[in-house]
């Protein structure tokens, strides 16, 4: 397989790549140190992949506190777009290709369907806005690029909503649960796998492509999935939206299509609740 280069390796799907790598046996695979990859650092960018000469730089970092980044707007537009903008000119400038992580946030999702690549990108919270305009920069920067569009991401590692969930029902007798938010949950492993799919593939069906889990949930019934499948005995609430009111306004409805990339890469998808299964022995084992 060709040289990779991962920017973010140290956050959650950084390291489900590194698992995966290892697990396929993967092993021209570069995971620099936050400090020799920053992506707000752009002659260190451009030092960087010259020096290692990947063909693929998959790029993890991004600012993902969206509720914060109603606050921080400066350095949310920072990392998300000046950073990509940075990244993209350097593979551009050292024949990499890049593939770009992107969210389910760039759609208003406030209509009941099932979204696909080329459908409107109208953001309603300042994340999303953000992460649209590094899709844009990457697309009008590079021609050599792969866009993935992801939701809900959860792993073993770092901080994520399986997790959180896991330590509150710990905790409490009682959680009350958003349950008018609609979308589906990614395991990053299986994100991960989905990468490393395009790259072995060798393909220049350059474009944005949708990856998730298969199937539709919300939040209240995620969180009632994690707590039946981990055993925890806590009284779970379905609420509104409007009786838990958040800095960012979040899509409704947000389940994408992701026909494009099974079709071009024949990526194979796992359902949502067989991949929780799997995530929660993980977290039991470690």
């Amino acid at each position: 397989m060709s040289k990779i280069l991962v920017i973010g390796a140290g956050g959650q799907l950084g390291q489900c790549l590194k698992v995966v790598a290892e697990q396929r046996g993967i092993t021209e695979i570069i995971f620099p140190a936050e400090q020799d990859a920053n992506i707000l650092n752009q002659s260190g960018l451009n030092e960087l992949l010259a020096k290692e000469k990947p063909a693929y730089v998959i790029n993890c970092a991004a600012y993902t506190a969206v509720d914060k980044a109603e606050d921080e707007v400066d350095l949310a537009k920072a990392i998300n777009e000046t950073g990509a903008a940075y990244l993209a000119s350097a593979c551009l400038a050292n024949g990499a290709t890049l593939i770009h992580v992107s969210t389910d946030f760039v759609f208003e999702g406030n209509e009941v369907k099932l979204l696909k690549e080329d459908d409107e990108a109208k953001p309603i919270n300042v994340y999303g806005v953000t992460k649209l305009d590094g899709e844009k920069v990457v697309v009008s920067t590079l021609p050599a690029h792969f866009i993935i569009r992801t939701s809900w991401l959860y792993s073993e590692y770092a901080n994520n909503f399986v997790k959180t969930m896991l330590k509150l029902g710990s905790e409490r007798d009682e959680l009350n649960i958003i349950a008018d938010q609609v979308g589906t949950p990614t395991y990053a492993i299986d994100l991960a796998n989905a990468i490393f799919d395009i790259v072995s593939s060798s393909s220049t069906a350059y474009g944005v492509y949708h990856y998730s889990n298969e199937g539709v949930t919300s939040w209240f019934d995620f969180a009632k999935a994690i707590f039946d499948i981990s055993n925890t005995q806590v009284k779970a609430n379905p609420i509104p939206g409007s009786a838990y009111p958040t800095k960012a306004t979040r899509p409704a409805f947000s389940v994408m299509d992701k026909s494009k990339i099974k079709n071009t890469f024949n990526v194979q998808i796992p359902y949502w609740r067989d991949s929780l299964v799997e995530c929660i022995k993980q977290i039991k084992i470690q």
